[in-house]
């Protein structure tokens, strides 16, 4: 089984080379090697782009892509057209989830068939999540709230950061997304793989907040609020005409 991992990145100088080479190592120290590290670079104006060079001809594995918008929706249906894997899947760069579920998941997806996708959770009740400001979790856990309430998401986490699903599922459900370049994009991604009853595993993780994070947080709010409209006019009230 050959396995594709997206790296989204935007102005990542202080953490690229960390990220890409604990994930390479963390592989060798399972004796994993048919994957390709695929980073995608949604506009930074730092050094992400001369690290990432260095990276490519460092490991063999790694290739770089630079995308002429930024949102990690873009770079992330970026990376599922440019994979070969027959898993494709995102991490965060910062590696926030402990790089030992990448393991499990390769694990999973080799033993269980009949598992289409992997969802990692900071919120199951076996997850461990450690140094969440506490008005991170809340604006998390209000989210959470919105979308069960009104577009009846079944998980218990969007937008984890770590998310594996078998290729041809995730082409799919690429083709039938909207064009949202943002963080929303990951969430209407899930949305719609249970709508259509894909196989999910609610994964709980292991998970370290990142204090140096890029997302803005009020921004990012606004546009969740506008997508929940658009998508629940489409679920809910659209197919009611």
């Amino acid at each position: 089984m050959m396995l594709t991992i997206i790296f989204p990145v935007l102005n990542e100088r202080l953490r690229l080379e960390s990220g890409i080479t604990r994930t390479v190592e963390y592989l060798e120290r399972i004796a994993f090697s048919d994957y390709e590290i695929i980073i995608v670079d949604n506009g930074s104006v730092d050094e992400t782009p001369q690290i990432a060079g260095k990276l490519c001809e460092r490991y063999a594995s790694v290739r770089y892509e630079r995308i002429g918008v930024r949102g990690v929706g873009a770079a992330f249906r970026r990376g599922v057209e440019l994979s070969s894997g027959e898993v494709v899947g995102y991490m965060d760069i910062d590696l926030s989830t402990n790089i030992k579920h990448l393991g499990e998941a390769i694990h999973i997806f080799k033993n269980r068939p009949e598992v289409e996708y992997i969802n990692g959770s900071r919120f199951a009740k076996e997850s461990d999540t450690q140094g969440r400001k506490w008005y991170r979790r809340l604006t998390s856990q209000g989210l959470l709230i919105l979308l069960k309430l009104f577009l009846r998401m079944k998980s218990t986490d969007a937008i984890c950061g770590f998310t594996f699903v078998r290729r041809e599922t995730a082409l799919s459900l690429v083709e039938g997304c909207s064009q949202d370049n943002g963080w929303f994009y990951m969430i209407e991604f899930l949305l719609r793989a249970e709508k259509r009853g894909v196989k999910i595993l609610d994964y709980p993780v292991e998970w370290q907040e990142d204090y140096n994070t890029t997302v803005k947080v009020f921004k990012t709010i606004c546009n969740y609020l506008v997508q929940i409209a658009r998508l629940f006019k489409e679920f809910y009230i659209k197919k009611n005409i």
